[in-house]
């Protein structure tokens, strides 16, 4: 099975930059979007053989998650079914035979990490979601989880050390997902090599490939040896982030 995560930061901006047919292009069983920075009826965007699932925020243009999949979930769920987290459509979660789809986006921390407090509480509650999910059965995680994991994850690490997606508190909340049963997919398959996923739009980032590791996908430990491949496809624009692809043997 095909996965793909993409930050398309506003789904509305990508439709008129070629996302049809990128889409076509990935081919993927399954297609998670984060920052649709939609709401209900501003978009018609289906595809052949897709059934599509969307969470949206509470606030207008901000936030929100999307799924595309050709397989038929056994459930669907929204949030984590905790009012303070659930009301930016940052969380959608369908069940198949064999495992469990979770797609996030993951809140940032902001300038001055204003909002670190908050996202360490989101953490916790993300944490105990997936762990509860994996012991039911396995789970597939993947978004924009909002952290560079380890300093090979962005290009300048020594100076942007304490700033939001690299503080220690973030990088910590990792490790600890990791810690309860989790692997990282891309780096589990290319352990030394730096490869990014999001470039800011200032000081021509990209162009310099400037980048972060921000998107992900974790899978519980017991489908590490079932990944066939993994990639980071920074040959796609349309975003400031490019999307990552997992392979699977389910």
């Amino acid at each position: 099975m095909k996965f793909v995560s993409w930050n398309v930061n506003g789904l509305r901006a990508v439709a008129g930059k070629g996302f049809a047919d990128i889409f076509t292009e990935l081919d993927a069983d399954f297609v998670c979007l984060q920052e649709t920075k939609l709401q209900e009826g501003q978009i018609d965007l289906e595809f052949l053989g897709y059934q599509s699932y969307w969470n949206y925020a509470e606030k207008k243009g901000y936030s929100g998650t999307a799924v595309y999949t050709k397989q038929d979930p056994l459930s669907v769920r929204y949030g984590f079914g905790i009012p303070e987290h659930d009301t930016e459509g940052r969380v959608i979660t369908l069940e198949y035979a064999d495992f469990f789809l979770v797609c996030a986006y993951v809140p940032n921390s902001q300038d001055g990490l204003r909002r670190l407090d908050y996202r360490m509480q989101w953490e916790d509650a993300l944490r105990a979601h997936l762990t509860a999910l994996d012991k039911v059965k396995p789970v597939v995680y993947c978004g924009d989880l909002n952290v560079a994991h380890e300093e090979i994850d962005l290009k300048n690490p020594a100076t942007n050390h304490l700033n939001a997606g690299f503080s220690d508190e973030e990088r910590a909340k990792f490790s600890d997902l990791l810690a309860a049963g989790f692997t990282d997919s891309w780096r589990y398959q290319h352990p030394g090599e730096a490869k990014y996923s999001w470039w800011s739009y200032r000081m021509n980032a990209r162009e310099r490939n400037a980048g972060w590791r921000i998107d992900y996908f974790v899978v519980s430990n017991r489908l590490a040896d079932r990944i066939v491949a993994t990639e980071i496809r920074n040959d796609i624009f349309g975003s400031d982030h490019c999307p990552v692809e997992l392979e699977l043997a389910i």
